[in-house]
């Protein structure tokens, strides 16, 4: 397998609407990081933040509230994958030989800024005429369950899976141990999803430490870092928006980890809304198209299963503070290799997988996804 990475420490911040300001928040987070990875704030060569709604400056701010002043930081926006796309310019700039140790950051005070559905950009023909997220997905989830026979029962019980999982993450926004019926009957948000099957505002923070492999510090190592961006869409392809974008990103990472889908022990995966888990485990490859919510429901996406997906509670549970949620992704999928997953530890976890989608434009598969695999 080709180690183009080791990921040498990661730490987050508690999720959820909360007091703390997002000095505190990233601080938190990065503070844990170096502790697990061992390196010192100067030791850092250059820092990668992926963040949403945050003011111009704030990124630089709560570095320096860190401690870090002087190291070139580069600030990056890929909807709800921003993390993720940080955490992949930073893998690359340690492969390119750039840098030996840098720093990844992911971060949100969505408390402040949001309420209700997430805002779009009004010249978007679909944001124009009332595609907003929840209706995207609503979308996606009629069809899916006109042509494969889901059903609502299906969608909620990814919902009460992920919510479960959740009781073993002391760091998750929502836990519970959620009815199919609870589910169902929590308030509507737009048909068939309820508010219990979307992923609710959240502040919080994440980091990762990232190192080249010569550099010998111990941890995961970064099996393949891969970002694509949509195609154009509907015209060229019959599946759901978003399907043949994730199915193009984890086919290119997985080729390029050299892994097949029977290795891989565990998935972080985007479940923004719990139609978007079933449509990720289906064109990651997990199951054949059709199947993923049959899979699910007969339990093979729990922990202990052929893969376990979200194991932290997912974005439905963990929480979904946009611009840190790839990076606590990453998070849950290191502690998972390195058995450090508290409650929720897997008996067994040495390959593991991290997808983040990002956005929507008219007439795109979506805006850009990414995929890393990681090995023990």
């Amino acid at each position: 397998m080709n180690r183009l990475a080791t990921i040498a420490g990661v730490g987050t911040s508690n999720f959820g609407k909360q007091a703390a300001t997002v000095e505190e928040l990233v601080w938190l987070a990065i503070e844990e990081a170096l502790a697990a990875s061992g390196v010192e704030h100067p030791q850092i060569e250059a820092i990668f933040v992926g963040t949403v709604f945050s003011y111009t400056g704030t990124a630089h701010r709560a570095l320096h509230a860190a401690g870090f002043a002087h190291q070139p930081i580069v600030t990056v926006d890929n909807a709800c994958a921003s993390g993720t796309l940080a955490v992949h310019l930073a893998v690359e700039s340690v492969v390119n030989g750039k840098y030996k140790t840098v720093l990844a950051v992911g971060m949100e005070k969505m408390s402040d800024m949001i309420t209700g559905a997430l805002p779009t950009d009004p010249r978007d023909s679909e944001a124009a005429g009332g595609m907003i997220m929840p209706a995207m997905y609503a979308m996606s989830a009629h069809r899916y369950m006109a042509e494969y026979g889901v059903t609502a029962e299906d969608l909620a019980y990814v919902s009460v899976k992920n919510h479960h999982n959740a009781l073993g993450n002391p760091r998750a926004q929502y836990r519970g141990d959620f009815t199919i019926e609870q589910v169902l009957e929590s308030r509507k948000i737009a048909d068939p999803l309820t508010i219990l099957q979307c992923s609710p505002i959240s502040d919080g923070a994440a980091a990762a430490i990232i190192t080249h492999p010569s550099v010998g510090r111990s941890g995961p190592s970064v099996l393949s870092s891969t970002f694509q961006s949509g195609a154009t869409w509907p015209q060229n392809h019959c599946d759901v928006w978003n399907y043949e974008l994730i199915e193009r990103t984890a086919a290119c990472s997985f080729d390029e980890a050299g892994v097949a889908i029977s290795d891989i022990d565990v998935v972080e995966l985007h479940d923004a809304f719990t139609i978007g888990e079933i449509v990720a485990v289906e064109s990651m490859g997990f199951f054949a198209r059709g199947s993923g919510a049959a899979a699910t429901r007969d339990g093979a996406t729990l922990p202990g299963a052929s893969v376990a997906v979200n194991t932290s509670g997912g974005l439905l549970s963990r929480g979904h503070p946009l611009g840190a949620t790839g990076v606590a992704q990453l998070a849950e999928v290191v502690w998972q290799l390195t058995g450090k997953a508290e409650g929720r530890q897997l008996d067994k976890a040495d390959i593991g997988v991290v997808e983040t989608m990002g956005g929507s434009v008219a007439g795109l598969s979506g805006n850009g996804c990414l995929v890393l695999t990681l090995g023990a």
